[in-house]
């Protein structure tokens, strides 16, 4: 019983490579296309289309006749080693994916190494006030944390190129030449990171110093740095599995920064080969990113266990609940929730579709306070009656993902890595094109698509959290005394999981709104005359640098969005 139970996450993630490798396969037919059609119009569009040219092509690329068939074919080569040969090139499949895989590597790392940097300089301050005088780390770490993960990775690479590579002539824009060439996007990628994990370390954080060691530490007179240096050792044992999804998420969620840095990396291959339905290719990337979060989440996973150390074999794990109930509420969640109302509300009577000719990116006055678009339309009432698309949509999305990821990982009888760090290395884009092929582009099928790999970092961090509480000794005290696990779960695990992984997926409500946008900048999400933000934000990119107002009205929104979900768990009362 132990080995299969030890084996049955391995076997729980080649199934889900298998069935990832037959959606890629069955792309075409999804589509409601013919693979051989798709691949002429690529390579041999002289050719025509007569049914003897779609034979033809056929039998020279030895196509498939059923993506079952085509995707049995691709893993039985992949076993050996062959990742297949290209539908489009004709060249080797595996040279082009290590090329673009050691590319996206090298940004994703520099990007994390930007992310720690963030999150040390935005939570370093707080932890050490807090472990000489006691009480939380800091509100404002909090905000400045989770406005920063608000800002879209594509309209900060946009500003960068246009500020420091462009104006300025710093730094190379585009291509992937040297170190030079690495400093903008990952600048663009780090930051908001970086954010996202200060404000998920800024939550374990909190819990560590709630815990009842950092008060004996201090009653003994221990240094305030000694225990500084405790509390940011056990809050990163709680984080390092998500540094590892983080890595893994930069490598496949980073499409739209390598194309606007022109940067060859996996992301945009595996994207260019599923738009060319160029199936090897686009199976070998996909399978290439699962595995290599297969790997990165192990590494998580003992990481944790590692600084966890001897205390979670002992039963000496302690979980600490913060204490708000002397806490005093703060103003701030509600005047960002007040001017983000006010904004909207006093937009919603403005004509947010139609255009004006002679207003054409005309900058902020009085007639157009927020300035105007490219078709002369007011950006205020677009901001306005987009908000309810854009806020809602975002909101419903996290919610479902933080009921799953609870689920899954309070359900999860062990951390090991499974089907959830295999789902967190499929590029969302390609998700998204999975939905749009059956259901067609549009909102609902966007938000589906973010819905659908959104829940995996919530249910790693409930994993973790849970880990830990069963590791504790009030827990494993109630299963000697025979406490079923179902109530030990519903008792004793889910208290100490619920409060972090809630505030977790509150600061991503800004993240669903950005994978909601960025599938709309990739024309998978709301259509271009639609005030979603995210549409918004996509028709403005190509005019940042000459009217940046264009991308002030959904940024400002995620930002007001940002400061409001910063801040609403920490004026909760202790029950």
């Amino acid at each position: 019983m132990t080995t299969a139970r030890r084996l049955l996450p391995l076997l729980t993630a080649v199934l889900a490579v298998v069935v990832l490798a037959l959606v890629v396969a069955a792309l075409p037919w999804l589509w409601d296309d013919d693979p051989a059609a798709a691949v002429l119009r690529v390579r041999y569009p002289e050719r025509g289309f007569s049914p003897a040219a779609l034979d033809a092509l056929r039998a020279e690329l030895d196509l498939p006749a059923d993506p079952v068939a085509g995707a049995v074919g691709w893993l039985g080569g992949a076993l050996t080693g062959d990742l297949g040969v290209s539908w489009v090139s004709r060249a080797p499949v595996t040279p082009s994916v290590l090329a673009a895989l050691g590319v996206s590597l090298t940004l994703a790392l520099a990007a994390v190494v930007v992310a720690a940097v963030t999150a040390t300089a935005l939570l370093a301050p707080g932890v050490r006030r807090a472990a000489h005088r006691g009480g939380p780390a800091g509100r404002g770490s909090a905000v400045a944390a989770s406005v920063l993960g608000a800002v879209p990775e594509i309209v900060l690479g946009a500003v960068l190129v246009a500020v420091v590579a462009v104006a300025w002539g710093l730094l190379p824009s585009t291509g992937f030449a040297g170190p030079s060439y690495l400093v903008l996007p990952a600048l663009a990628l780090g930051l908001p990171a970086g954010g996202l994990l200060a404000r998920m370390l800024s939550s374990a954080t909190e819990s560590a110093l709630a815990e009842p060691w950092v008060r004996t530490w201090r009653s003994w007179g221990t240094p305030p740095a000694t225990v500084a240096l405790g509390v940011a050792r056990r809050a990163v044992a709680t984080a390092v599995p998500q540094v590892a999804l983080l890595t893994v998420g930069l490598l496949g969620s980073a499409v739209a920064v390598e194309q606007l840095f022109g940067i060859p990396g996996v992301g945009s291959l595996a994207l260019d080969a599923v738009l060319a339905q160029d199936l090897p290719l686009a199976q070998a990337a996909v399978t290439v990113l699962v595995l290599l979060g297969l790997v990165l989440g192990g590494v998580g996973v003992l990481a944790h266990r590692a600084l966890l150390g001897p205390a979670r074999a002992g039963a000496e794990v302690a979980v600490g609940v913060p204490d708000t109930s002397g806490r005093a509420r703060s103003w701030a969640p509600w005047a960002g929730a007040g001017v983000l109302a006010l904004v909207v509300v006093t937009g919603l009577p403005r004509d947010p579709s139609t255009t004006v000719t002679e207003r054409r990116l005309a900058p902020p006055s009085w007639s157009v306070p927020l300035g105007a678009d490219a078709l002369g339309r007011d950006l205020w009432a677009r901001m306005a009656h987009g908000a309810l698309l854009t806020v809602g949509t975002a909101v419903a999305v996290t919610a479902v993902c933080v009921l799953v990821g609870l689920a899954v990982g309070v359900g999860a009888r062990s951390a090991r890595a499974g089907v959830a760090d295999v789902l967190n290395a499929v590029p969302p884009v390609v998700v998204g094109l999975v939905v749009a092929a059956v259901a067609g582009p549009g909102l609902l099928g966007a938000a589906v698509a973010v819905a659908a790999v959104g829940w995996v970092p919530l249910a790693v961090h409930a994993r973790t959290l849970a880990t830990e509480a069963r590791a504790s000794g009030y827990v494993r005290a109630a299963v000697l005394v025979g406490a079923s696990p179902g109530r030990v779960a519903r008792l004793h695990v889910l208290p100490a999981v619920v409060v972090p992984v809630v505030r977790h997926g509150l600061a991503r409500v800004p993240h669903a709104a950005l994978g909601i946008a960025a599938l709309s900048f990739l024309g998978l999400g709301a259509p271009p005359d639609s005030p979603e933000w995210g549409a918004v934000l996509a028709a403005s990119l190509a005019y940042v640098d000459r009217a940046p107002w264009t991308i002030a009205a959904p940024v400002l929104g995620l930002a007001l969005l940002a400061v409001v979900v910063a801040l609403v768990p920490e004026t909760r009362t202790s029950s």
